[in-house]
């Protein structure tokens, strides 16, 4: 109903209470200098008027937010309201808090399925001001509401966190400052969306998209690298990094979105799996959707969608270099929503995946898809379950292509979809989510899984007992900058005396499967195997630092092959396995009292492990409201030797209490992008 203007409250002034709003809201950490709050819950703005007094039931101001460069009612990006009586928190509404009188106080809520983003609010004729909208899983309206306050602070609020790197004997854990509340990350993270291109093609739609997680995920998981839009990241999987830096450089997303942000949305150079996992994480987490980076061990890359992997080798047992691929590992993300786009019982973690690997609807993009759809062997079920599914659940098959040309099938055990991995909630410690993505192997439920998913290769086998056996073993000694032996483990089940041919061999290898330099080699010609379950003594072959030191990428992993051929039945045997070798520890410690805006150290030191000496070392350190949204770097001159210790100090000043994670990162010509970090508790 149209009121006289008579009625309509007259502004003088307003203050929009950002620090309290702010603090209610959960978005105090972006800073208390403007208004950001999330939808489904309301917030208080005072008014000052002019003249007159607010009236209950008389009094009326007409409230219109907008968002976007098109806004419209039927988009939902625009909305007109008078004052009621009381908020209505199931769409925009309006109502006065307080006595009447000139001092007033307006309460606004949003919708919990409005779209996120910027907005201006317009108070009748008086003024208008600018907010930021943002997801809210603490709202039980919110299509990503998560009823757990703990994984909330670790899924939403947490500023930093661990990332599974190394192998699935030995997940080795990174630390990464997401840093999604440091200064300049929101609106970076806005300008994503901003840039995507569904927006530049119809932005009024695009923002409209925005009230929906599902939509926001995917236009992420696109906008994350670079490859068919003004993305953030690069990707390269080759040792040259000219033009950019080495994705292992890299301690968390805040200096990668501030380079995108202030370089005119140029891609950042260079980003390898979790560094694309780990960026989305931390827009995701800014944005207000719960989001967790998790690594697949053993992670196969099926271009061809028939669910199994062809691995070819040579007369040596070394890879023939083919598109499938079975990754060391691989990382993604999983965010937390309902899935009211499909059948029911599949709300909860949505795996989605910035590395671009497959095109998906014509883009680089992957998902979201529900766990649980993997889970059950749902292929069908929206986004791209087939390519999520193959990379935990693939079979490999291995062919010898022969010096004549023709191919041999090889018996190989090969694992695919290991030791799933994700933080704890609440502490460093590894959680294994594999039983979130798989039943138990060889249980009823996964054979009905891959039923449903038609995986036929996988129904049809039977475990054959192999007559002849071979494994690899490895010591605990493989410490990079040591000699040690690896070995061959050969067992003959039959009741015949076997002679065969065994091929030992080590290469260097990628964390995505492509091979380096060759590391030590044995090509033994007549080895004689008794019946019955006789082992032969284990076959050492010895890794010399000289050898292998030049030869490692900086993921540190050397890739052994052992090949058996049985002279008599011409059967091949095949066993691989990667070994990870650890980097040396940084021991940080912590100088001065840990308090709000205190000046505090961080001494470094570092023990080198290697037999020559290092030079140009450099340690670097970060942490989300440590060190002031910057990395802070001290450069050593001194040439360090075998055993001896290299040490720095770098101070910093914390701006926030709370439990804070320092990331740190120690480089030199030898032995590169060594991790480490401390958690600090700050005090007030």
């Amino acid at each position: 109903p149209s009121q006289d203007d008579d009625d309509t409250l007259d502004i003088a002034r307003w203050d929009l209470q950002c620090e309290l709003n702010n603090t209610h809201h959960r978005t105090d950490l972006n800073g208390v200098d403007r208004l950001i709050v999330r939808r489904g819950q309301p917030f208080t703005v005072n008014l000052q008027l002019h003249s007159g007094v607010y009236q209950p039931g008389a009094s009326s101001l007409v409230c219109t937010v907008e968002t976007g460069p098109h806004p419209s009612d039927q988009y939902g990006t625009r909305a007109s309201f008078d004052l009621s009586a009381n908020i209505d928190t199931s769409c925009w509404s309006a109502a006065v808090t307080g006595p009447p009188g000139n001092m007033v106080a307006l309460s606004i809520c949003s919708p919990p399925d409005a779209p996120i983003g910027r907005y201006t609010l317009t108070l009748g004729h008086s003024g208008r001001f600018e907010f930021i909208l943002l997801f809210n899983p603490w709202c039980p309206g919110d299509a990503v509401y998560m009823d757990n306050e703990e994984s909330l602070k670790e899924y939403v609020l947490c500023q930093d966190g661990i990332i599974f790197r190394g192998n699935y004997k030995l997940p080795l854990p990174t630390p990464w400052n997401f840093g999604q509340f440091e200064t300049g990350i929101l609106d970076a993270c806005l300008r994503i969306l901003d840039m995507n291109p569904k927006y530049l093609r119809n932005p009024g739609k695009d923002c409209s998209g925005r009230r929906n997680p599902i939509y926001v995920c995917r236009v992420l998981s696109a906008m994350v690298n670079c490859n068919d839009d003004q993305g953030v990241l690069l990707g390269k999987w080759t040792d040259d990094y000219e033009g950019g830096v080495s994705p292992m450089s890299w301690k968390g997303s805040v200096e990668i979105l501030q380079n995108w942000d202030r370089n005119a949305c140029q891609p950042v150079r260079y980003g390898q799996c979790w560094v694309f996992a780990a960026v989305a994480c931390s827009v995701s987490r800014a944005l207000g959707i719960p989001c967790r980076v998790v690594t697949n061990y053993l992670s196969a890359h099926d271009t061809n969608a028939n669910l199994v992997i062809e691995r070819y080798i040579n007369e040596d047992g070394q890879p023939i270099r083919s598109r499938d691929m079975i990754w060391n590992y691989h990382c993604w993300v999983e965010s937390w929503m309902t899935r009211p786009d499909l059948k029911s019982g599949f709300d909860g973690w949505q795996a989605s995946d910035p590395t671009p690997q497959e095109k998906s609807e014509g883009v680089y993009c992957c998902g979201p898809i529900p766990v649980k759809a993997i889970k059950e062997g749902e292929l069908m079920i929206k986004y791209d379950a087939p390519f999520v599914f193959a990379e935990v659940n693939a079979d490999v098959v291995t062919f010898m292509q022969k010096k004549d040309g023709n191919t041999e099938k090889v018996t190989a055990a090969t694992l695919v979809g290991q030791k799933i991995s994700t933080k704890n909630v609440g502490n460093d410690k590894r959680e294994d989510i594999t039983h979130l993505y798989k039943y138990p192997e060889g249980s009823a439920e996964e054979r009905e899984a891959f039923k449903k998913a038609n995986h036929q290769n996988k129904l049809l086998q039977q475990q054959e007992n192999q007559g002849l056996h071979l494994t690899i073993k490895v010591t605990s000694e493989m410490r990079k900058g040591c000699d040690f032996d690896v070995y061959a483990v050969v067992t003959n089940n039959t009741p015949s005396e076997k002679k065969c041919r065994l091929v030992f061999g080590s290469t260097s290898v990628s964390y995505n499967g492509v091979l380096g330099e060759n590391c030590g080699f044995k090509d033994l010609l007549n080895v004689e195997l008794q019946p019955g379950g006789g082992e032969l003594r284990p076959i050492p072959l010895r890794l010399n630092y000289s050898k292998y030191g030049g030869a490692l990428t900086e993921d540190n992993l050397i890739r052994l092959a052992a090949l058996l051929i049985d002279y008599t039945t011409r059967d091949i045997t095949l066993a691989v396995r990667n070994i990870v070798l650890e980097n040396p520890e940084i021991k940080v410690r912590i100088l001065g009292e840990p308090k709000e805006n205190r000046k505090l150290a961080a001494e470094l030191t570092l023990q080198n492990p290697l037999p020559e000496p290092l030079e140009s070392c450099c340690f670097s350190i970060e942490g989300a409201n440590l060190t002031g949204g910057r990395v802070l770097t001290e450069r050593l001159d001194s040439v360090v030797g075998p055993g001896e210790h290299v040490k720095a100090k770098i101070y910093f000043t914390p701006t926030h209490f709370g439990l804070r994670k320092l990331v740190v990162d120690f480089n030199s010509n030898k032995l590169c992008h060594v991790k480490g970090y401390r958690n600090v508790i700050i005090g007030k």
